[in-house]
């Protein structure tokens, strides 16, 4: 095996053919990795098999070029890992060190670290998932990777937890003020293809991490996803003001848990609009907010900055489940948040699920009046998924093969199929017009039911206030290079950036 400077790493993106287009939102946070890696003078590839069916031999054509990494660092979420699973068990002996991080070891490294202290009571099936990590990666980095990914460069440290407030590598606020933006030039951003009212858009993330505690969200149990940390404001106005003067990009999709927990937020937004005046310009801008926290103050300060949309995370129409997922909005201040938008001219997108502890037909039918009395301009209804770092995952009671989550207060249960996710995809979202399945139940309600009644909400929601489905799009086949000449790979897939 051919020798190679060890300043050279290949950072992967896995496939995601769960997703209904694979090319809307890039993945930040390997690019972010790999900005400090340029930072520190490491020349970086970057394989985007974002869309790519026949990514394997992606990886084959990869391997004949010259001067390749013999370094691999793969991020993965809990729906990837099959992929990144068998892109490692590829390369195997073929390079010299994979790497694997992002957020499915992360959390499941966190609820790892709770059944240990529990001696496994109940369940260890966190533990055992990043056993057989283990086993097909050479090192797994759990948290923030930005200084962590060093450690996993120069030693052999087989777990490298920086999903801890004590790690010298969990990062502080200004860690992530000062730290490069996104190395975006190593995607083919064309390739990506979201808009905002009609403008291209891209994505950002002013702040990490959400302190409230609903049960159904990956992360609450993670320092590295509920402990805040946000950026300085002046800091996101120049990743704006960058995205706007290199790419020409006018829209943009913050991707902060919920933008109104920031208490600096209408600051932000007014130095928006001051940069937006600055240059003479109008953008596109969408994002999250807590329903029982907006205010019209914030409302008005966000449409002046140019959001025309915001997503909140209802969730659901019922009271008891409301309660139930600790959501800590209720139905009047969910309803409350959508005429606050109205009344400032902005869209609503409605994210609802089904699936919960408790959920009963009655529960969904009560989800169904609510968007129907407040006519959300879009929403989605999934089927709620139990990943790692969620209370109903990392709470869960292993009975026979399945695992049950019961509400502490009142004794609800949701019951979780026994999933190997290193080999099964258990995710969010299906296709909309049909094709969800649910590894959850309730005692009112079975899998099937689950999935007939959300299919039925769907469509009867969406077809009461006119709202269209969005039309998935096809996946993109790699030219695959049969031969060992010359070997090249297209900007979309391929990016190299050498170190100046």
């Amino acid at each position: 095996m051919e020798l190679l400077s060890q300043k050279k790493i290949c950072l992967i993106t896995p496939p995601s053919p769960f997703l209904l287009d694979e090319r809307v939102f890039m993945h930040l946070g390997v690019l972010k990795i790999a900005a400090v890696l340029e930072q520190r003078g490491y020349d970086v590839d970057m394989l985007d098999l974002s869309g790519v069916e026949n990514y394997i031999d992606v990886l084959d054509d990869y391997l004949k070029i010259k001067n390749r990494a013999q370094i691999v660092g793969i991020t993965a979420t809990t729906p990837q890992v099959p992929y990144a699973v068998e892109i490692s068990k590829f390369l195997k002996n073929k390079v010299d060190k994979v790497i694997l991080g992002g957020p499915h070891v992360t959390l499941m490294n966190t609820a790892a670290k709770r059944e240990k202290k529990k001696n496994f009571k109940g369940s260890d099936r966190a533990f055992k998932d990043v056993e057989r990590l283990k086993e097909y990666f050479d090192i797994i980095v759990c948290g923030d990777g930005e200084y962590a990914i060093f450690e996993a460069l120069e030693g052999n440290e087989k777990v490298i937890d920086a999903d801890d407030r004590k790690s010298p590598h969990f990062l502080t606020n200004e860690d992530f003020s000062t730290l490069p933006v996104p190395a975006r030039h190593l995607v083919d951003i064309s390739s990506y293809h979201y808009t905002i009212e009609g403008v291209s858009a891209t994505s950002l993330i002013a702040q990490l991490g959400c302190p409230f505690k609903c049960a159904f969200c990956s992360g609450r149990n993670s320092p590295f996803l509920r402990k805040i940390r946000t950026r300085s404001s002046i800091s996101v106005v120049n990743e704006i003001e960058h995205l706007y003067l290199t790419y020409g990009l006018k829209g943009f999709m913050f991707y902060d848990d919920e933008l109104n927990v920031n208490k600096s937020m209408v600051q932000l937004m007014n130095m928006i609009t001051d940069l937006q005046d600055k240059h003479g310009v109008e953008f596109m801008l969408r994002g999250f907010v807590k329903a029982e926290l907006f205010t019209d103050e914030q409302a008005a300060a966000m449409y002046r900055a140019g959001f025309r949309w915001l997503l909140t995370g209802f969730e659901s129409g019922d009271e008891r489940i409301l309660a139930n997922i600790k959501k800590m909005a209720k139905r009047e201040d969910n309803t409350r948040a959508v005429e606050i938008a109205k009344r400032n001219n902005l869209k609503v997108k409605a994210l609802m699920s089904i699936g919960h502890a408790g959920e009963s037909f009655e529960s969904v039918e009560n989800t169904k009046k609510w968007l129907l009395e407040c006519e959300p301009e879009e929403f989605d209804c999934t089927i709620i998924t139990t990943y790692p770092g969620s209370p109903y995952f990392d709470e869960a009671v292993k009975e026979g093969d399945n695992y049950v989550y019961t509400d502490t207060k009142n004794g609800d249960k949701l019951y979780q199929a026994s999933l190997d996710y290193l080999t099964e995809q258990d995710y969010y979202k299906g296709d909309p017009d049909g094709g969800y399945t649910s590894y959850v139940w309730t005692d009112h309600m079975s899998a099937a039911d689950l999935v007939s009644a959300r299919d039925d909400l769907e469509n009867s929601v969406r077809s009461a206030l006119n709202i269209s489905f969005n039309p998935s799009r096809p996946g993109i086949k790699h030219e695959h290079s049969m031969g060992m000449g010359n070997v090249s790979l297209p900007d979309f897939i391929l990016k190299r950036a050498v170190k100046k």
